[in-house]
């Protein structure tokens, strides 16, 4: 898998890295999502997510289309749907503690 280059990950520094996004609750996996920057994850950006066919093609919706982050397999309540208005950008604000995350080796993940 190949990491997306563009200006929201030169804007942050070039630090990018590609995270296995979890429910924290049951440890049901979500999505990869690619983390741009340093720093927590608050949110995830719709077009930051792959490998997901539930999720990956979200961003093509209004944000009154977009489901609720929930969990498939407990049905935790992950996240909400919002417009990141810094960069006009459709996003999931994650709850506290609500997601485990671990950082993917692309080197081992050639299959993605």
């Amino acid at each position: 898998m190949k990491l997306k280059q563009d200006k929201y990950r030169k804007a942050r520094g070039g630090h990018s890295r590609l995270l296995d996004v979890s429910c924290s609750k049951c440890s049901e996996h979500l999505f990869h999502y690619q983390k741009d920057g340093l720093g927590t994850l608050k949110r995830t950006y719709l077009d930051r997510i792959c490998n997901s066919t539930k999720f990956e093609n979200l961003q093509h919706l209004s944000l009154g289309k977009i489901p609720q982050l929930i969990c498939p397999n407990c049905k935790e309540h992950i996240g909400t749907p919002i417009i990141y208005k810094k960069e006009n950008r459709l996003a999931f604000r994650l709850f506290e503690g609500a997601v485990s995350k671990k950082i993917v080796n692309l080197e081992s993940q050639k299959n993605l």
